[in-house]
């Protein structure tokens, strides 16, 4: 019997996320898509789990985020056989095109289904990542910015007016916040280590601009930060923002590198923090979105840590 959308979760994936991989050790590399694909289909959560292909992403799609310049660049570096598209920390090899590409589809096609009901909410399991990736340029080991481009379609082509991005990746999301600093109809809300963390951004004082002002909340954190000081804020501030902004759509920027074990990472969140802080956050927003939730795989590099911390928040967004 086929399980009714209220209560199912699409699973975002590509076999070509398997493919994109550095030529030397990298920390963001296909064993970690791996892990959580393989806790996944393990897990309890397996047959509430509606799998959903990626396509690639439109040009059309990117280009209300990316400078049409910097798309085309991307492509042109990959088809030559570059291997690095930054300063040194986003490798490309020869499936990046396609995989940025589908990486990218996957949240558009996602935030389409939770749209349309057919799925309760969708947990996008994409390589590469793209909470750094800026309108010019590829960083922190993104090429393009997946919740940006899902979050800007759906303002552009559906009758959305409002969009929340909740970003608890342990770095704070740079290029999601330029996307958006200027723009009332998103609400771009960080917890993330600083200062003195890559990339530099994310301060309390950054709060939007223009019609934008007050519609970016970053609430940073030092090192060392625990799981009560963290759940408190979601539970407080960030709550009543999301609360009062009543978005249509709520976006997760899903890292899990705020994990106790994660070696990139100086935060100590246990695994269950991660549920926690989904369930809070979608119940914040629940009277506005119904449960309209769309969550991108950002960072997490301790593979076990990682899967595990994956489940959580999947588990939670089914009782969301």
């Amino acid at each position: 019997m086929p399980t009714p959308a209220d209560a199912s979760v699409a699973l975002v994936t590509h076999p070509v996320f398997l493919e994109h991989a550095p030529w030397g050790y990298h920390p963001e590399h296909p064993g970690r898509l791996e892990a959580i694909l393989q806790r996944l289909e393990a897990s309890s959560l397996k047959p509430r789990l509606v799998p959903l292909e990626p396509p690639p992403a439109e040009l059309a799609w990117l280009e209300r985020v990316h400078l049409p310049g910097y798309v085309a660049e991307v492509q042109r570096r990959v088809e030559n056989g570059e291997r690095l598209l930054d300063l040194g920390d986003t490798y490309v090899n020869e499936r990046s095109w396609e995989a940025a590409l589908r990486s990218a589809g996957g949240a558009v096609v996602a935030a389409e289904a939770v749209l349309a009901g057919r799925v309760k909410a969708a947990f996008c399991a994409l390589r590469p990542p793209g909470h750094h990736a800026e309108a010019d340029r590829a960083m922190g080991f993104c090429i393009f910015n997946n919740a940006a481009v899902a979050a800007r379609h759906l303002l552009a082509v559906h009758d959305v007016d409002r969009v929340a991005i909740v970003d608890f990746d342990i770095h704070h999301g740079n290029g999601t916040q330029h996307s958006f600093y200027d723009s009332e109809r998103v609400l771009y809300v960080s917890t993330h280590q600083y200062p003195f963390f890559f990339p530099g951004t994310g301060d309390a004082s950054e709060i939007g601009a223009g019609a934008g002002r007050g519609f970016t909340l970053n609430l940073p954190f030092p090192a060392g930060t625990a799981a009560p000081e963290l759940l408190a804020a979601y539970r407080g501030p960030i709550a009543e923002r999301l609360h009062d902004f009543r978005p249509d759509v709520l976006i997760f920027s899903a890292g899990f590198d705020a994990h106790e074990q994660d070696p990139l990472g100086g935060f100590r969140l246990p695994t269950e923090a991660f549920g926690e802080i989904t369930r809070v956050v979608m119940a914040a927003c629940a009277p506005s979105t119904g449960g309209r939730t769309v969550s991108c795989l950002e960072g997490g590099y301790h593979l076990q840590a990682l899967a595990e911390s994956v489940e959580a928040h999947v588990q939670a967004m089914l009782e969301g």
